[in-house]
């Protein structure tokens, strides 16, 4: 683990947090005056996060929470809400044309996302905070880790609709943070390189 990321990186279920509420976020952004590239850049931004922290969960957490013995009805049931997650972000996309039909199907995904985001944060994640304590934060970085690989390819949209979705002066700050963004990203690379172990 490259000595950057471990210092920055939040524990696990601090980021599953961070997470949910920027998801909830981008939820509140799909205004009915906004513009329509705005609009996209929104949604596509909303539809990468919610599919990002959905793998974390599924190929780190969920699996680390297991491994303690933990048999918790809302880990049983975190798959298939993300599999009906996933197949409502495909119908989603695939209304980008007709936006009184997305602004429905958005709507559905928010009620999904807000059920699941409710039952993770009142029962799972306590119980994970309880169950997993010191190893939150190997988890965290590992999640980090993860994350910044999982969004490598598609760095520049994402930054694109970052800035694309954000109003006037907040723009440049968005634009500041997602070059600072990329240099950290540059950075971490590079001492990867020099570090392969």
């Amino acid at each position: 683990m490259n000595p950057l990321l471990a210092k920055i990186s939040p524990t696990a279920t601090r980021m599953i947090r961070m997470d949910h509420s920027h998801a909830l976020t981008l939820f509140h952004k799909l205004e009915p005056g906004q513009s329509p590239s705005a609009r996209e850049a929104t949604v596509r931004q909303l539809c990468a996060a919610l599919e990002i922290h959905a793998q974390l969960e599924e190929e780190i957490f969920y699996p680390a929470l297991r491994e303690t013995g933990a048999e918790l009805p809302q880990l049983e049931r975190s798959q298939p809400e993300h599999d009906e997650m996933r197949t409502q972000i495909e119908r989603v996309r695939s209304l980008h044309a007709e936006p009184d039909a997305q602004a429905l199907a958005l709507r559905d995904l928010m009620r999904a996302v807000m059920h699941h985001v409710a039952e993770e944060e009142s029962s799972l994640l306590p119980a994970a905070e309880e169950r997993l304590g010191e190893r939150l934060s190997e988890l965290g970085q590992r999640m980090t880790e993860r994350r910044l690989e999982l969004a490598k390819p598609l760095a520049g949209e994402m930054a694109a609709d970052a800035v694309r979705s954000s109003p006037g002066k907040t723009a440049l700050v968005v634009a500041g943070a997602v070059a600072a963004g990329a240099l950290l990203l540059g950075s971490l690379k590079r001492s990867k390189d020099k570090d392969p172990a």
